[in-house]
C-alpha cells in the first residue's frame, strides 16, 4: 500500500470508488499495463510514449479502488491477512505507473509530463483520502489493534499493523465528517500547489542565461568552463558567445572563478531571485499558501503547527528539539562564519579592493584563499576526478565493504542517452538489482542530485523481488576530448547518492510499507559513504590524472584533507539557515502579514546571519519543502550526519574496510528500512545512543 500512496501524500478531485476502468483494449496496447518482458523486468522505456501514462494512471487508479471496496466491504471478520496484508499489496499497478512516471517527470519532463502531473496528482490524493478517510477500513484496522496480543504476529508483522493504524489517524480517521471534509479540500489543493511549484521552479532556472560577448569578461575561468559554455551558446543559436546558466556545473565554477565581479552579482542575483521575479512563475504566493494550508490541517489533527504533526514520528520528535539541536551547532559556526568574512575581506584588501564583500565575492575569494593557504587550484584537483573513475571508485569501496560487484549492462532499455544501466550481484553471486546512473544535466532534468527506484525491493508470493534503483545528477558533462571532470563536491555527491542507492539495494524486507527508516535518520545511509571520500588509502584506488593516468601525488591528498575544515563556517551556517527557514515556515498558523522574502529577511536577521551568506535554499526555490518531502525535516540531514560520523568512527576503529563492522550496519541498518524503530537499529549496530562529538570534532566546532 504505502509503496504508492507514499507520492501520492506529497501531491487531492474526488473521484468515485465505482470509477470506471479504461477500455478493455487499452490494456493490450500500453506497455505500462502489461507484464514487463524486459531483462530483469526493468520498464520497457524504448516502448512507453508521453500518451501512455493517462490511460494508465486511470487504470491503476480505478483497480486500486476496486481493491479498496473489497477490503472495506468484506462480510468476513477483519484478520491480518484479510485487511492489513491486503492493504499492503493493494495499487500495484498503480504504484507500478507511477514510479515509471514520478522518475521521468524529474528526470526527463516535458509540457506533456506536466499536464499529467497537473491533472494526476489530485486524483492520487483524493484516492489517498478515500483510503485514509474510509470509516468501515478504519473500523477493521482499529479491530485489530486493538486486538493484537491475541493475533500471534510477528514483529515485522506487529510492526505493519502499528504503522497502519498509526497512519489511519494521522491522516484523519478519527475526523468528524465535516473536519473529513475540509481535509480532502486541503490535500486537494495542496497537491496542485506543490505541483506549481516545482514547475515554477524549474522554468526560472532555465529561463536565465548570462551572455558573454566580449572574451575579457572570461578572465580567471577554466578552460573547460569556457568550452561548455561555448557549447551551450551554439546549442542556443548564438554564435561567438558563451553561455552560462544557474545550472550548478556552470553558476558553481563561475562564481568561483570570474574575475569579473559585476558579472559575478548578475548571475548570484539571478539564482536568488528564483521565484520571486514577479512574472507568471513567481513562487511566493504559492509557497505562502502552502504553509497556510500545512498549518491548517495541523490544527485540523490536533496539532499545534505542522512541524508538530511531521516530528511526532521523527527521532527528533518535537520542533523544540530539533531548534535546540540546530542553536548548538548554530553558535560556533556563526562565529566561525564571521571570522572566515573577516579573512575574505583582508583577502580583498590585499587585492588592492576597495569594496566590502558580498555574497558574490564570497565565493571567489573562498577559492584565492584556499590556493594561498593550501596551494588548491579547483582545477588541477578535478583533473584527478574524471566521472567513469570517480564511479568506478565508489563501487569499489562498495565492494570493499560488502562483496558487491557492478557489471555494466549495454541491452536495458534506458530513457535517455546518457543513461547507464549495471546488475548487482552480492557477494555470493546472487542478484541484488539493477542500478541506473544518469549523471549530466539537461533542460529537462531538475536540479540537484538524488536516489530513487523504479521498483522496490519486496515480497510477494513467498519470492524476494529485487529493486531497480536509480541515482541521479546533474556534473560537469564533457567538453571536446576532456572526459567530465568533477568536483570534490561532485564527488561526495556521487558517494552520497549511491549509499542511498546501496540502502535500496540491500533491503531485505517483508512489507514495502516499511520500506524507509524514519525520515530524520535516511541520510545516514548516503552521508556515511562520502566519508571514504577523501581516505588516502580509498583516494589511490580512483583519483588518477584523466590525462596520464597517474595517482594523484600524495601532497596534494595531504592538502585535500588538510582544507577539510577551511570554509566550514560558511558550509554550516548556509545549510542551517535553511533548516532554520524551514522550521519557520512550519511552525506558523498562517501566513505572515509580509511576502515570502520578507518573511525570510527577518527570520535570517533574528538568527543573525550576516549578509554576505544568503541560506542555501532561499524560500522561493525550496523545492525541498514547497515541492518535496523534506516539509520541517530539512534538518535530517545534519541530524543524520550526527549519526554518520559516529557510524564511521567504528570503521575508524576496526578498519577502514573491516568487514564485520560493515556486515554489521548492513544488516542492522540498510536492510531493515522501518521495520523498527529508528534508534533501536541504532542501537543494534552501535550499542548504544548517538554520540555528537564526531561530528562538531569533523566539522571543527568544538
Amino acid at each position: 500500500m504505502r509503496t504508492w500512496l507514499a507520492v501520492a501524500a506529497l501531491t487531492c478531485v474526488s473521484l468515485p470508488l465505482t470509477a470506471a476502468a479504461p477500455e478493455a483494449g487499452t490494456v493490450y496496447t500500453n506497455p505500462l499495463l502489461q507484464e514487463w518482458t524486459t531483462p530483469f523486468g526493468v520498464p520497457p522505456f524504448d516502448e512507453i510514449e508521453n500518451e501512455h501514462f493517462r490511460p494508465a494512471f486511470d487504470a491503476g487508479l480505478a483497480e486500486a479502488r476496486q481493491e479498496i471496496e473489497a477490503i472495506a466491504g468484506s462480510a468476513e471478520p477483519p484478520t491480518f491477512e484479510n485487511t492489513v496484508e491486503a492493504l499492503e499489496l493493494s495499487g500495484e499497478l498503480l504504484g507500478k505507473v507511477d514510479r515509471v512516471f514520478s522518475n521521468l517527470n524529474s528526470a526527463e519532463t516535458n509540457e506533456v509530463l506536466q499536464a499529467v502531473a497537473k491533472e494526476v496528482r489530485p486524483l492520487q490524493a483524493a484516492l489517498n483520502d478515500d483510503i485514509y478517510l474510509n470509516e468501515a477500513l478504519f473500523q477493521r484496522v482499529r479491530t485489530l489493534i486493538e486486538s493484537r496480543d491475541t493475533l500471534s504476529l510477528d514483529a515485522e508483522a506487529t510492526r505493519l499493523l502499528e504503522e497502519t493504524f498509526k497512519e489511519f489517524v494521522r491522516s484523519g480517521a478519527t475526523l468528524a465528517p465535516e473536519e473529513k471534509t475540509r481535509l480532502r479540500e486541503i490535500n486537494q489543493e495542496l497537491s496542485v500547489l506543490t505541483t506549481r511549484f516545482g514547475e515554477n521552479l524549474l522554468a526560472e532556472t532555465n529561463a536565465f542565461k548570462l551572455v558573454v560577448d566580449d572574451p575579457k569578461d572570461l578572465a580567471g575561468l577554466p578552460d573547460r568552463l569556457v568550452a561548455g559554455a561555448a557549447e551551450a551558446a551554439s546549442e542556443a543559436g548564438l554564435e561567438e558567445t558563451w553561455v552560462f546558466t544557474l545550472h550548478r556545473p556552470s553558476i558553481e565554477p563561475f562564481l568561483d572563478n570570474a574575475d569579473n565581479r559585476d558579472l559575478r552579482r548578475q548571475i548570484l542575483d539571478a539564482y536568488l531571485a528564483r521565484g520571486a521575479n514577479g512574472n507568471e512563475h513567481d513562487n511566493r504566493e504559492v509557497l505562502e499558501t502552502i504553509a497556510t494550508l500545512r498549518a491548517e490541517r495541523a490544527r485540523l489533527l490536533g496539532y499545534a503547527s505542522h512541524a508538530d504533526y511531521v516530528l511526532e514520528d521523527r527521532m527528533a520528535g518535537t520542533p523544540a528539539r530539533v531548534r535546540e539541536f540546530l542553536d548548538r551547532i548554530w553558535r560556533p559556526s556563526l562565529a566561525i562564519s564571521k571570522k572566515e568574512a573577516q579573512a575574505l575581506q583582508e583577502a580583498i584588501a590585499g587585492d588592492g579592493g576597495d569594496f566590502d564583500l558580498a555574497a558574490h565575492d564570497w565565493r571567489y575569494y573562498t577559492d584565492r584563499v584556499r590556493r594561498a593557504r593550501y596551494a588548491l587550484d579547483d582545477s588541477e584537483v578535478r583533473s584527478y576526478f574524471a566521472l567513469e573513475n570517480v564511479l568506478q571508485g565508489a563501487f569499489t569501496v562498495a565492494h570493499r565493504l560488502y562483496g558487491i560487484t557492478f557489471t555494466e549492462l549495454h541491452d536495458l532499455p534506458v530513457y535517455h542517452p546518457d543513461v547507464r544501466t549495471f546488475e548487482v550481484k552480492d557477494e555470493d553471486g546472487s542478484h541484488l538489482g539493477i542500478f541506473y546512473a544518469d549523471y549530466y544535466p539537461r533542460p529537462g532534468k531538475r536540479g540537484g542530485a538524488w536516489s530513487s527506484r523504479f521498483r522496490s525491493q519486496r515480497m510477494k508470493d513467498g519470492k524476494d523481488i529485487r529493486p531497480v534503483v536509480v541515482n541521479v545528477g546533474n556534473f560537469s558533462r564533457p567538453t571536446g576530448d576532456v572526459p567530465a571532470l568533477l568536483s570534490l563536491d561532485e564527488v561526495e555527491t556521487l558517494f552520497h547518492e549511491l549509499g542511498h542507492g546501496l540502502n535500496s539495494l540491500f533491503s531485505r524486507i517483508r512489507y514495502s510499507g516499511l520500506s524507509t527508516i524514519q525520515w530524520d535518520a535516511v541520510e545516514l545511509a548516503s552521508q556515511i559513504m562520502e566519508n571514504w571520500v577523501l581516505e588516502p588509502e580509498v583516494l589511490k584506488l580512483y583519483a588518477r590524472h584523466w590525462k596520464t593516468g597517474e595517482a594523484m601525488p600524495d601532497a596534494l591528498v595531504q592538502k585535500l584533507r588538510d582544507a577539510r575544515l577551511f570554509n566550514q563556517g560558511y558550509a554550516t551556517v548556509e545549510y542551517l539557515a535553511a533548516c532554520y527557514l524551514d522550521m519557520d515556515w512550519h511552525t506558523l498558523e498562517k501566513a505572515p502579514d509580509l511576502d515570502a522574502v520578507a518573511f525570510e529577511d527577518r527570520a535570517m536577521k533574528t538568527i543573525g546571519l550576516i549578509p554576505q551568506i544568503p541560506p542555501r535554499y532561499r524560500s522561493p526555490y525550496f523545492a525541498h519543502v514547497f515541492a518535496g518531502g523534506y516539509a520541517s525535516g530539512y534538518y535530517g540531514y545534519i541530524w543524520a550526519e550526527v549519526l554518520d560520523a559516529d557510524a564511521f568512527a567504528a570503521f575508524q576503529k576496526n578498519g577502514l574496510f573491516d568487514r564485520k563492522t560493515a556486515q554489521s550496519f548492513r544488516r542492522n541498518i540498510l536492510e531493515r528500512g522501518g521495520t523498527a524503530d529508528a534508534m533501536d537499529l541504532w542501537k543494534a549496530f552501535r550499542g548504544r545512543e548517538p554520540d555528537v562529538e564526531p561530528l562538531l570534532e569533523r566539522r571543527g566546532l568544538k
